[in-house]
């Protein structure tokens, strides 16, 4: 399979093949080609706008119950498979990303749960409200309706790229509008596949899907016939989807990285169930997941407890490549990504912090792939980077506290803002400690990604984001207001006399 995958443009309902393709490597095996993508040209990339533009006004003429039903046709199939094991998506996926493949096919699972969730929006997405006349104002009656935008730009990252275009696809479509969607550059096929799959069950020009070198990307949000670029990825990245975006005065939703806390009070519940929940939120997909864990604050009286049980779950991690059944971590996706984990872990043992090491590097076709040994971070200094910059990778330090105040002030001290989650048997002191962090989302007890309730506003504070995504918040993030305004005859009338 690895040579043979080939993906296309698919644009205004038809599949476009380029001239020039893109090579995708394969992070663990150095040299070795998982596949091609298209590598679209400027005017491909203008052609999908147009395309998109001319779909507009057909699908956004509809009402949102009769896109709903055409949405909901179009996501049968995906995931390819019942069996996680026997998806060719999710193996392409975990070919070109690094991760198990068991989470290849969760990817796709995860964006059909999300479409679905949607899709019970159908009935709110046109809800006006009427305002009317009150004494002392203007006589007017005015009803508050929403529109959609027009045509929508989402552009999604190497590490969960079919699961993060759930959190803004299927509302963006619902809304009215159409879309283009710009899979990740390093790792576009099992995405490109996806999304055609689904774009072939809808009107042609709803959905596009172009693959590229950034440089010629630049229209999918500088156009003019854009609306509104929705990005996910990295704080340097949305910085520079802000910057292209004011030129054209395009519309924004940026989901950036994370820096999240866990802290567990002395009251915390640490047996295998709990932290089972703190491993996988801290190590699933090597670290590389935006609300993953990357700092756990412990009571000083529990570290020991939380030490131990997290280095008794990493002796039996098993590095490897991600599709063998008994890997169960695999690469970090990109070189520059291992070299600055490196840099982590040896500023840590510097420092002389404690610092635990598991696993074995592997070898044979696998030597020089992406690989870093799992790691944790005992008491680091807080000034590390380590523990101020996001890890990304499968590397946490464990910060002992002494007080409640003490541990809210050092989650809170830090430029990211997404998650966080409070450990305690106690649902009050959860509510009183969760309601002072400044975040998007706080877990209780639990934490990370397959964590997430899918039906609530997702979305980050200070530099961990602009706006929300998913249920009807998500909705409304790819909307504006229309307001009509009719003068009261009746009470005119009266004001004459």
């Amino acid at each position: 399979m690895s040579s043979t995958v080939n993906t296309a443009l698919y644009i205004g309902g038809k599949e476009r093949q380029t001239a020039e393709k893109m090579a995708i490597a394969d992070p663990a095996k150095p040299g070795v080609v998982v596949g091609h993508a298209a590598s679209a040209s400027v005017q491909d990339v203008a052609d999908a706008v147009a395309a998109a533009k001319a779909a507009y006004p057909a699908w956004a003429a509809l009402s949102p119950q009769q896109r709903a039903e055409k949405m909901k046709a179009a996501i049968e199939g995906v995931p390819d498979s019942p069996n996680p094991f026997a998806s060719e998506d999710g193996a392409i996926l975990s070919q070109e990303n690094g991760k198990v493949r068991l989470e290849g096919w969760v990817d796709a699972l995860v964006l059909q749960i999300r479409w679905n969730l949607a899709l019970m929006h159908a009935d709110e997405v046109n809800a006006a409200k009427v305002l009317k006349p009150v004494p002392g104002h203007i006589p007017t009656e005015t009803t508050v309706s929403y529109q959609p935008l027009g045509v929508c730009s989402i552009i999604v990252p190497f590490n969960w790229p079919i699961a993060i275009l759930g959190a803004a696809l299927p509302h963006a479509l619902l809304a009215g509008n159409t879309v283009i969607v710009k899979p990740p550059l390093t790792a576009p096929l099992a995405t490109t596949r996806v999304v055609q799959r689904i774009a072939e069950k809808l009107p042609p020009g709803v959905l596009n899907v172009v693959t590229g070198p950034d440089a010629n990307m630049k229209a999918l949000i500088q156009n003019p016939d854009i609306a509104k670029v929705c990005f996910t990825g990295s704080v340097g990245g949305g910085k520079k989807m802000m910057e292209l975006a004011s030129q054209s005065l395009t519309r924004v939703t940026l989901e950036l990285g994370g820096n999240d806390a866990a802290i567990l009070l002395k009251d915390a519940i640490i047996d295998d169930t709990h932290m089972d929940r703190l491993f996988g939120a801290i190590f699933d997909t090597t670290g590389q997941i935006c609300m993953n864990a990357k700092r756990v604050y412990v009571h000083r009286s529990r570290m020991d407890e939380v030490v131990a049980a997290l280095s008794a779950r990493l002796q039996k991690t098993k590095l490897g490549y991600g599709l063998d059944k008994d890997t169960t971590m695999g690469p970090l996706h990109s070189p520059n990504q291992k070299k600055f984990v490196d840099e982590l872990i040896a500023e840590a043992k510097a420092s002389g912090a404690k610092v635990l090491e598991f696993g074995e590097l592997p070898g044979g076709d696998l030597k020089g792939g992406n690989f870093v040994r799992p790691a944790i971070v005992v008491d680091p200094k807080p000034t590390l980077r380590v523990v101020t910059e996001e890890q990304f990778g499968p590397v946490i330090p464990i910060i002992p506290f002494d007080t409640e105040q003490e541990a809210i002030a050092a989650a809170n001290n830090t430029w990211a803002g997404l998650a966080g989650s409070v450990w305690t048997a106690d649902a009050a002191t959860a509510n009183r400690v969760g309601g002072q962090l400044v975040c998007g989302y706080v877990w209780v007890n639990d934490h990370g990604a397959n964590r997430l309730d899918l039906r609530a506003p997702f979305g980050g504070m200070k530099a961990s984001g602009i706006g929300r995504e998913q249920g009807i918040e998500g909705i409304r993030a790819f909307q504006d207001t229309r307001s009509i305004s009719h003068l009261d005859a009746a009470v005119l009338a009266s004001m004459h006399h």
